[in-house]
């Protein structure tokens, strides 16, 4: 079993900078690969940033540019650093981590892009 922790999430005004984090603990295996997900009100969850074991990293479209993902495999930890925000980057953000066939979620941190 993974358990998945993620913090970081809060209220930042439009243009401006939140920097996820997420720490894995449990019976973690290698290769893995680690991701963030989001999904706003009304909406289906949704791809934001992956990367793995060895840092090759997969972005949405939507974030391209703005969002960058790493990792510390010595800490278990992935990271998601969010500039130039926009209010419809607000939502619940998810980690992810994917074992084999195997995927574990951690219970989300809340983002609110708003003036």
């Amino acid at each position: 079993q993974v358990t998945l922790v993620e913090s970081g999430g809060g209220l930042v005004q439009p243009g401006g900078s939140l920097r996820l984090s997420c720490a894995a603990s449990g019976n973690i295996f290698s290769p893995n690969v680690m991701g963030w997900y989001r999904q706003a009100p009304g909406k289906e969850r949704e791809l934001v940033a992956t990367i793995t074991s060895i840092g090759s990293t997969n972005y949405a479209d939507s974030v391209k540019g703005r969002f960058t993902i790493s990792r510390d495999n010595a800490k278990n930890s992935v990271y998601l650093q969010m500039n130039s925000l926009k209010p419809e980057d607000t939502a619940v953000y998810y980690c992810k981590m994917r074992v084999v066939i195997q995927d574990y979620w951690g219970k989300g941190t809340l983002v609110t892009v708003s003036s």
